[in-house]
Parts: structure tokens; C-alpha cells; sequence
């Protein structure tokens, strides 16, 4: 096996990342992308991914320099059914030839989708994760499902010489973020607690009821509960407010900033497995994750000063009742 040193390539300028996904899917691939900042300085680092990230990565110190939303693309932040046939995509693929990547990286899945997409960029030199059924890429190394997903993509920008930084994700905050919060939630005299109903896996909530009962204890330890969701969890959000018998706050207009703010201003935050537990630990607050147990596997932090991941055992879907590790139901 070849040292780490001799994997790097010469003359890099500019490094391409493909993650087209959610907030917690992005804060796991953060310590690799700190990685490949370390590993190549003075390089461009452009994240190829979704118009939340321009959002999100724009102003923010860190390790991503430019962002670049791709258009609905088959399987890379898009149903897989979606046609691959568009002027809009050979618009797309036009340009990225014109950006000259040294290197493109694809930290998005097994490969299926991703490494076409990616031999499409035109890179001197691609890497990434490769499953059965993708194709190959300059450099790759197996995708195995089950592993934790910060491990995996710093294993995959290993391929390129890039070393460990650091094992937990980390976001800075801005004095733009914690201002956004102020307007959205004014902070008083009370040490807060962020709770978080919602996840797009409905294997991954916790009910609505034993959120309210952690609720109930927290408040009359004298913490100031917020309950925080988006618009379409305002049902959720309500639940637990109901079901407190306590006075709490519920908010699911946050702004991306405004929820980097706010969960830096927390003493924890109890939460379901989902992209807002992921980012109240890369922002460096205590965190309670309530994971279904096969995501425990790859989604909670490797670290236990300061979060704690708790397990659900069950294995049937609370909506349809199949049993979901050997008969797969379209409720995620």
C-alpha cells in the first residue's frame, strides 16, 4: 500500500466535491472536507451540490470556497427516475468542463448514479466510493453500507492524500447566524433547550408525547424550551406544545442562519435523527439523539463527551407495521 504522501497529485488548483443531499448528510462529509483543505491550501474547494448549500455556505469561514447547484441530475440530489436527457444538463456539464478540476471527488452514495456523474466533469483525476453496481473511478475504495458515514468520506479523500484532521464535524457560526436568532427567538435569562420533533424517516421520530415529558422535566429545572421543526412539521411542533403542561415556544420559520444561531446559543438540544441534531454538534453544543437502531450504526457521532445517541429497537414502521429490515414500505 502506498503512503498517504505519495497519493497526492501535483499542480492541484481546483478540487470538485459532489454531495447533493441533506444538512445532516453535509455535516458528516465536513471533517473530510477539513481534510482536503489541510492536504491542499491553496486550492479551490468547490462543493457541487444543492441551492441550500449556496445558502448556507455563503460568508461562512470554512473549508468550501465556492458552491455550484446542480440541476435535477438522475440519483445525485434527484429521484433517480428523472430524465438525464436535458439541454440543461449538457448546458451544465459545458461549464463544468470550462472549470479545469484537477480533482473530483464523489462523497454521494455507492457510485450508481454519482461516479457517471462525476466522469462527466472532465477532472484530470476522479476518486470516490464505489458499490457492485457502479462504475469505476480513477481511484476508489468499496462502499460498505454499513460503516459511520465520517469515517467513510475520510477514507475516500484519503484516496488523494488527504489526512485526518479531525473525527467530528465542526461549522463556525457567524455573528450574522446568532443575530438572525435574536430577531427569530429573543433570548431572556433562562439557559435553553432546543427539542426536535421532526425527521424526514418516520422510523426516526420519537413520539411527540415523550418529547413533551422531557419537556416537562427540563422546564421545571428551570430551562426555556424551544420546539423547532419546518413549516410542514408545524403539526408535530404543536403536538408537543399541547401535550407540555408547561409553557414552551414552538418556531418553524428559521432561517438556515437563524438555526445556526440558535443552536449555538443552546445548553443541548434533544432531537431526532435529523440534519438539526447533526448541525447542533457541529456547532459544538451537547446533543440527545434519539436513533433508530440501524442508523446508530452510521450516523451517530463517534465521540461521547458530549452527546449521547439513544436506540430504538423497533423494527417495524410505526405507520404500516412491516417489518422494515426484511420487507422494505415507502414510508421514509
Amino acid at each position: 500500500m502506498e503512503p498517504i504522501d505519495a497519493l497526492l497529485p501535483a499542480n492541484v488548483e481546483k478540487i470538485a466535491v459532489v454531495r447533493a443531499n441533506g444538512m445532516g448528510d453535509m455535516m458528516f462529509a465536513m471533517p473530510a472536507l477539513a481534510a482536503l483543505r489541510t492536504a491542499y491550501p491553496n486550492s479551490e474547494i468547490v462543493l457541487l451540490g444543492k441551492e441550500w448549500h449556496v445558502q448556507f455556505f455563503r460568508n461562512r469561514p470554512g473549508p468550501v470556497d465556492r458552491v455550484i447547484p446542480i440541476p435535477p441530475y438522475p440519483g445525485v440530489g434527484a429521484h433517480q427516475d428523472v430524465s438525464d436527457d436535458r439541454p440543461e444538463l449538457d448546458d451544465f456539464f459545458q461549464a463544468m468542463s470550462r472549470e479545469h478540476f484537477d480533482l473530483a471527488l464523489q462523497l454521494h452514495g455507492g457510485g450508481r448514479y454519482s461516479n457517471p456523474f462525476v466522469r462527466r466533469l472532465g477532472a484530470r483525476l476522479t476518486a470516490g466510493l464505489r458499490a457492485p453496481d457502479a462504475i469505476a473511478l480513477d481511484r476508489w475504495i468499496p462502499y460498505v453500507y454499513f460503516q459511520p458515514e465520517v469515517i467513510r468520506y475520510l477514507e475516500t479523500v484519503s484516496l488523494v492524500g488527504a489526512r485526518p484532521v479531525g473525527l467530528e464535524p465542526e461549522v463556525c457560526v457567524t455573528a450574522k447566524d446568532v443575530e438572525e436568532s435574536f430577531e427569530a427567538v429573543p433570548p431572556d435569562d433562562r439557559p435553553l433547550v432546543v427539542m426536535h420533533p421532526g425527521a424526514t424517516d418516520g422510523r426516526r421520530r420519537w413520539s411527540t408525547a415523550k418529547f413533551a415529558a422531557v419537556g416537562n422535566v427540563l422546564v421545571d429545572q428551570g430551562f426555556r424550551i424551544v420546539v423547532t421543526g419546518i413549516p410542514e412539521e408545524d403539526e408535530l411542533i404543536r403536538s408537543v406544545l399541547q401535550s407540555m403542561n408547561c409553557r414552551a415556544e414552538g418556531i418553524s420559520t428559521l432561517s438556515l442562519e437563524a438555526l445556526v444561531g440558535l443552536l449555538s446559543r443552546a445548553r443541548l438540544t434533544v432531537s431526532n435523527d435529523s440534519g438539526p441534531l447533526h448541525l447542533a454538534g457541529a456547532v459544538g453544543i451537547p446533543t440527545v439523539g434519539i436513533y433508530w437502531c440501524g442508523n446508530v450504526i452510521t450516523a451517530a457521532p463517534l465521540s461521547r463527551a458530549r452527546h449521547r445517541p439513544v436506540l430504538s429497537w423497533r423494527l417495524n414502521c410505526p405507520l404500516c407495521d412491516r417489518n422494515t429490515i426484511h420487507d422494505n414500505c415507502d414510508h421514509r
